[in-house]
């Protein structure tokens, strides 16, 4: 297992990476919508934090060598479910076909008050079928 770590976005906030690449995988951990900059939430609402959420991720991602075209599955958590139509515009901007496949959830509450948590797995190289 090899840790992902990159100043171009957020500190894990407890004992976690903020990925993992195992066997030609890789594991994002969920990403808050803090601005690694600022080191808060970017000002707005939930389409501002999805895509902050997204930025992290692919910064993530970027350190090993890698883009969003090599995300296979995405899981996102809402504080609230009312949120989904406008945190689905902002995602969509940034996949394109095929698209991964995701979950989508709703929970009680989420890390810092947040609004969106976004996690992601990719692979090395695209998948040639």
């Amino acid at each position: 297992m090899k840790a992902l770590n990159t100043d171009k976005a957020p500190a894990a906030i407890g004992p976690y990476s903020q990925g993992i690449c195992s066997c030609g995988l890789v594991f994002l951990s969920g990403q808050l919508p803090i601005d690694p900059e600022t080191g808060a939430f970017p000002e707005g609402g939930i389409k501002e934090q999805t895509r902050q959420s997204l930025l992290n991720a692919r910064a993530i991602l970027q350190s090993e060598g890698l883009d969003l075209k090599h995300v296979v599955k995405t899981t996102v958590l809402l504080s609230d479910i009312a949120n989904f139509g406008p945190m689905n515009e902002v995602y969509a901007e940034f996949f394109s076909e095929p698209f991964p496949a995701r979950s989508a959830f709703a929970v009680r509450d989420l890390p810092k008050g947040a609004l969106v948590e976004i996690e992601m797995i990719a692979r090395h190289g695209l998948l040639s079928l």
